[in-house]
């Protein structure tokens, strides 16, 4: 007796489904965090981020709210103006001249186990026809100071539009928030706020692929 044709076809679309998620799951990637756990950085110096965004600001607004979630997740961070005049003081005040300054060589001038090297690659709001977006997005690397080794990477993003925008008043509601919206972001810097959100996301303890805990967190070691 044959098989109907539609079961038979409904059997194996259920059995391909199955299999491919089964590879995802055997092939989803996650970071090696042995090096990260061997050189056990307690100090973290944070250097000024690279900024790829066209606003000039992006970096100093980045920098400045880098330092919580580090000092929040255990660690100690080399006060942010400290390092900017020790830097100053030896002719460096591009965050790309910066970065290219040898580990062991920050690690002779500041003493720290480790240096965060951040990267701004979005940064401000993009204007539309009927709304607008404020996005800000941040790459970030940690180094091992004493060995030149990186520990961790990752990324985060954040926009005033992740809530969405719906507007309950139509095409002319939507027309006067977004008229709205474009004078308010012009007379401020609308994309600061979402930097420190993106910033958190990035660099918070704890979440998934996210930074380890550090030695002065209750909850070291257990990540």
């Amino acid at each position: 007796m044959r098989i109907p044709l539609i079961p038979r076809i409904l059997k194996w679309s259920t059995l391909l489904a199955t299999c491919a998620w089964l590879a995802g799951c055997a092939t989803a990637p996650g970071k090696d965090y042995s090096a990260y756990r061997a050189a056990k950085p307690a100090s973290i110096l944070v250097l000024p981020p690279i900024n790829d965004a066209p606003e000039v600001q992006a970096s100093a607004s980045v920098l400045s709210q880098a330092t919580l979630p580090l000092a929040e997740a255990g660690y100690y961070v080399l006060p942010v103006t400290l390092v900017s005049e020790t830097f100053r003081q030896n002719g460096l005040e591009i965050a790309g001249d910066i970065h290219e300054v040898a580990p062991a060589k920050l690690q002779e001038i500041f003493g720290a186990d480790a240096a965060l090297y951040l990267r701004v690659t979005r940064y401000g709001t993009t204007y539309q026809v009927i709304q607008s977006a404020t996005v800000v997005s941040v790459e970030a690397r940690l180094v091992d100071l004493r060995t030149g080794t990186q520990l961790w990477d990752g990324r985060a993003s954040a926009s005033n539009q992740e809530g969405g925008n719906n507007s309950g008043g139509g095409l002319v509601g939507m027309l006067v928030t977004a008229l709205v919206n474009q004078i308010v972001n012009s007379a401020t810097d609308a994309a600061h706020p979402m930097a420190g959100v993106a910033t958190n996301r990035l660099l918070a303890a704890g979440t998934p692929n996210g930074l380890l805990y550090g030695p002065r967190s209750p909850l070291y070691g257990k990540n």
